[in-house]
């Protein structure tokens, strides 16, 4: 159990926090918790629609590490249930539902991952297929009849669908409850979530109640802003930094978030501590590039290293600053009198995730030939034996065009 005093613990949880509901609820259940040496129950419910995190996801997971570190009961659910009821938060439209086949191997992916950032030794991972999935119909029949129409439709997405004459699926009011019926199950004291699943926690808190429970004390992150500076991280929007990126992606995507986000960068998805804050606030006031150099070395130290880090920084500094290709640039050997298009070496080289994003860099200028841009997709040239080309793709990736 954590030996820190109740306000000590609240300054660490409050960190990046956008609501706490209720806070004195929680103020009297640290307390109590340290009076009985009891830990409390902490949840985060994920369902593993993709197999990839970014830093976005990295900050609801760094707050359940804040509870573990001091020293309650982390529980990590893994939505095996209701993945594959698809939940439309934050969408317009609703999320197609996974297979039981897609959830298995999107999970397994999701806690080698979120290892990064918990503490397995002190975590609990659980399935809510593993209660949800038994239920009958008429415990489902049971469990809807503690919300109302009229409840539901009071929950944003559904509101803007409903005035907006957008089609509201009958299983989608019943994914809340399924979430809400989790924390029944595990009888948890907090529940994490972003704000876009306020609504969601809350109906936990009301099935807890009616069930007789302790109700949960709901707790919301803020939604991460991507690099682009506007919408939120995400990989459909190409704005994201992944937690398993490349170092030196990493570290360059991190030096490309606009100057005011840098502060909300730190705040949470670093450890940097609380008391340390205020002077990297003045820093970044006075000193923005240096302090996005800073931030961009702390994320990729938390996540390959310091030797990494060392290694991205450098990088950097030659590629970008001096404009030098890095001496570790890969050589792709081209055969004298043969035509080659610059599409299908940069397909070759795994320079780009596909062919159509690769068509995307070309024609925005993200791809040059000894530094002569090319935008046509269907560029091509006779290699030249005996010569050497510069292949840049995007602000990071080299290579050496080698002719035999």
């Amino acid at each position: 159990m954590s030996v820190l005093a109740v306000e000590q613990q609240l300054a660490l949880i409050k960190r990046g926090a956008v609501d706490i509901l209720p806070v004195e609820e929680l103020k009297e259940r640290l307390s109590k918790s340290i009076e009985t040496s009891t830990p409390l129950k902490v949840k985060l419910g994920v369902d593993p629609t993709r197999p990839d995190l970014h830093l976005g996801h990295s900050v609801i997971l760094r707050k359940l590490r804040q509870f573990q570190d001091l020293g309650h009961e982390a529980i990590l659910i893994i939505g095996g249930f209701t993945a594959m009821i698809g939940d439309p938060t934050g969408q317009n439209t609703t999320r197609p539902p996974l297979t039981k086949e897609e959830v298995a191997l999107n999970a397994q992916s999701y806690i080698d991952q979120a290892k990064k950032i918990l503490d397995t030794n002190r975590l609990q991972i659980v399935n809510n297929l593993d209660w949800l999935g038994p239920m009958s119909f008429m415990d489902v029949i049971h469990l809807s009849s503690k919300m109302t129409v009229a409840r539901m439709i009071e929950r944003d997405d559904f509101s803007k669908r409903f005035s907006n004459n957008e089609p509201i699926s009958l299983h989608e009011f019943l994914y809340p409850l399924a979430q809400g019926q989790d924390s029944v199950h595990l009888e948890n004291d907090i529940e994490l979530g972003g704000t876009d699943q306020k609504f969601n926690l809350l109906v936990g808190r009301n099935l807890q109640k009616e069930r007789g429970l302790n109700p949960q004390v709901c707790l919301m992150m803020p939604l991460l802003v991507g690099t682009d500076g506007t919408a939120k991280m995400s990989k459909s929007y190409d704005n994201y930094i992944g937690i398993n990126e490349d170092p030196n992606n990493m570290y360059g995507k991190a030096l490309s978030i606009p100057d005011n986000l840098i502060y909300t960068y730190v705040e949470l998805t670093t450890d940097i501590p609380n008391e340390d804050l205020p002077a990297v606030q003045k820093k970044i006031e006075v000193d923005p590039r240096n302090a996005k150099h800073d931030l961009a070395y702390t994320l990729v130290e938390m996540y390959h290293g310091r030797e990494a880090a060392e290694g991205a920084r450098l990088h950097f500094e030659t590629t970008v600053i001096q404009k030098k290709v890095p001496d570790d640039a890969p050589e792709y050997k081209l055969k004298g009198g043969q035509e080659y298009r610059i599409l299908d070496i940069i397909s070759a080289l795994k320079f780009s995730p596909s062919n159509g994003e690769a068509k995307r860099l070309i024609k925005q200028g993200g791809v040059s030939l000894d530094d002569v841009k090319i935008t046509d997709v269907n560029y091509g040239f006779i290699a030249k034996e005996g010569n050497e080309q510069v292949l840049k793709v995007g602000k990071r990736k080299f290579a050496l065009l080698k002719s035999d």
